[in-house]
């Protein structure tokens, strides 16, 4: 595994042994990056599983402000912070060791908000739309903000009426489905001002 462009460009990047860490094959990494790579420059950037910490590293290597990675796995902690090292970016890059639940509570109370979100749980948890919307009521996402949710195929999220999708990615049995907030009440609110002004 490598990080494919940027700063840390052609730097290796290891991951933990063993099925317990799957990390996003490089050649889907770089598709993901080559469709978002507008949305990735000063982005501030959340990794929930974050594995090896292959997305976020990418993401700050192309520009992106920061990172913050969420892991519980020993093994892929220690991956994460050598591979944070090895990269040089671990001034841009945080590691929290927890549960994502815990963490997110901790970000909440810190009040941080993210432009770029990515999910990659393992496929045996198939409650990846429960995680949008509990990004949502903890106040995270910033106004545009951007959700990846890597997934097994035909196993996308259930998102709730808050959340839309608006493009989904095919690699293999691996999909990405791209997340947003919905925008309807926007669009319904210039509606409205549109009619009043007539």
């Amino acid at each position: 595994m490598r990080i494919i462009a940027g700063q840390a460009r052609g730097r290796a990047i290891v991951a933990p042994q063993g099925e317990k860490t799957r990390p996003t094959q490089d050649y889907v990494r770089e598709s993901l990056f080559n469709i978002i790579r507008w949305d990735i420059e000063d982005a501030r950037v959340l990794d929930l599983f974050a594995g090896t910490g292959a997305l976020s590293l990418e993401a700050v290597s192309r520009g992106a402000a920061s990172a913050v990675m969420i892991d519980m796995d020993r093994a892929a902690c220690e991956c994460i912070r050598k591979n944070m090292e090895t990269t040089r970016l671990q001034d841009k890059c945080r590691l929290i060791p927890r549960d994502y639940k815990t963490a997110l509570s901790m970000l909440e109370r810190e009040g941080g908000k993210f432009d770029a979100v990515f999910i990659d749980p393992p496929y045996k948890m198939e409650n990846t739309g429960e995680m949008c919307a509990e990004l949502y009521d903890r106040g995270l996402l910033a106004a545009d903000a951007l959700i990846f949710v890597e997934h097994r195929r035909g196993m996308a999220p259930l998102i709730d009426p808050r959340f839309e999708a608006y493009d989904q990615r095919n690699y293999g049995e691996t999909q990405i489905t791209f997340v947003r907030l919905a925008r309807r009440e926007e669009a319904t609110a210039d509606e409205d001002a549109v009619s009043r002004e007539l």
